[in-house]
């Protein structure tokens, strides 16, 4: 076992694990010291456990701070440093780099061909840019295209392992009660709550080879529901990527987004309804100069209230989805649209009325502004997020979510829900790519 390459992954409780488990797992030429975390809170200081480690790792391997980069460089004479986490800009990646190959130690990324699980099914990928373009929305109308031409379809979220991680190793939800009995956090219900609404099956968990061959037995196509803007873990046949023409530019200077951009068969150009023409058309340009095969498909976000009534005239507090608001960079989402739309006489800064973590998420993120993001990667969390709500002066509180917050928080003022579905505009549509795709397998 003499003379391993040590290494440290730098990861966010996600892309990270799955990187270790294809590629360094049952390497005995590579030491895997540990896991940094960034991100999301309350990662660090867990470990990742044996059972899922291999026989090479019979105590696991622990999560540290990324804030500790440098001190476990050196502690541990780390050889390499391996990028993965996701929704970075090249600044912010390039940072990193610096701060380990001034440290010591070599800075590296692994690739689609040493990452992406090949499926015995076809495989459809929907991802994205960036954090916030709407890659939900586009793989819910993935789906549900696919099911009306009569295919069984199986979703596979990109992880968001925030639990036990033994016990995540391979979870598929299928009804709200499946919610409860892996102990979803907020972040984790917005993503798989949708998709049991509509019927459908979606697996996610720690251990992406297992869930494959799970979902392989129940399928006959795999979607493929991105997160961040991360590229797939399984190889597709068919990749559609979301971009965000009110983030020109993000689509060429955000990692692993780019990388996205240019693999992309399809891309959507969402939110045209809300964008300037010229950013559009500079996402445009940037197609036509990084992937001129692909298809481009327009797009906007429609916006429906359930009690559009709770809203006119109303000072109002707009929640939104919480990532998107954090490391998505983004100033605006589906309530703050909705609000607008449906005639609210004041957006209310929760700033003044926060509660607990809420507090440091700001101090993060001072740009979020007058709106409050749905924190909730745990049960702390989600107790702050609802004092915050309950504590802050308003007339009324309008969900841009894509769960009822009621169901688990107690909002102590009226409130509606807003929804938002992707409407395609012209051609082509993803109903005849979708029909091309199928008669070529």
């Amino acid at each position: 076992m003499g003379n391993r390459t040590k290494v440290l992954i730098l990861g966010a409780a996600g892309r990270d694990f799955h990187n270790f488990n294809v590629f360094f797992k049952n390497k005995p030429e590579y030491e895997v010291v540990g896991f940094t975390a960034a991100q999301i809170p309350n990662i660090e200081g867990r470990i990742y456990p044996a059972s899922l480690s291999g026989d090479l790792y019979p105590n696991g391997i622990p999560i540290y701070s990324e804030d500790e980069l440098e001190e476990l460089i050196e502690k541990f004479d780390i050889d390499e440093c391996v990028l993965s986490y996701s929704d970075l800009s090249y600044e912010t990646v390039m940072h990193l780099g610096s701060r380990v190959l001034k440290a010591g130690a070599k800075f590296s990324m692994l690739g689609s061909r040493q990452t992406m699980l090949v499926s015995s099914k076809p495989v459809i990928s929907i991802t994205a840019v960036r954090t916030g373009c709407g890659k939900s929305q586009t793989t819910r109308a993935v789906v549900k295209l696919l099911r009306e031409m009569g295919k069984k379809v199986v979703s596979v979220r990109h992880p968001m392992p925030y639990g036990n991680l033994e016990e995540q190793k391979v979870q598929r939800f299928a009804t709200i009660e499946d919610l409860h009995r892996y102990r979803c956090t907020i972040e984790e219900m917005e993503e798989y709550e949708p998709h049991i609404s509509m019927g459908s099956v979606i697996y996610a968990g720690v251990d992406y080879e297992a869930i494959l061959r799970e979902a392989e037995k129940e399928a006959e196509i795999i979607v493929w529901d991105g997160g961040n803007n991360d590229m797939p873990f399984y190889k597709p046949n068919l990749s559609i990527v979301v971009v965000d023409p009110l983030r020109p530019g993000h689509e060429i200077t955000y990692y692993p987004g780019e990388v996205n951009f240019r693999m992309a068969d399809v891309i959507v150009i969402n939110k045209i309804d809300s964008a300037y023409p010229e950013d559009v058309e500079y996402v445009l340009e940037n197609i036509r100069l990084y992937n001129p095969k692909a298809k481009v498909i327009f797009a906007a976000s429609a916006i429906i209230a359930e009690n559009p009534e709770i809203i006119q005239g109303k000072r109002v507090l707009a929640i939104e989805d919480g990532p998107t608001l954090t490391h998505g960079e983004m100033s605006i989402g589906a309530g703050v649209v909705a609000s607008r739309r449906f005639g609210a006489k004041e957006l209310v800064d929760p700033r003044p009325f926060l509660v607990g973590s809420l507090v440091e998420t700001f101090e993060k993120y001072p740009d979020i502004g007058s709106l409050l993001p749905a924190m909730g990667y745990g049960e702390q969390q989600m107790k702050d997020l609802e004092a915050t709500i309950n504590r802050t002066d308003c007339d009324a509180v309008v969900i841009g979510t894509p769960i009822n917050l009621s169901r688990f928080i107690r909002i102590n003022k009226p409130y509606t829900r807003v929804f938002y579905e992707l409407a395609e505009i012209g051609k082509p549509n993803l109903k005849e790519i979708l029909t091309d795709f199928l008669k070529n397998l």
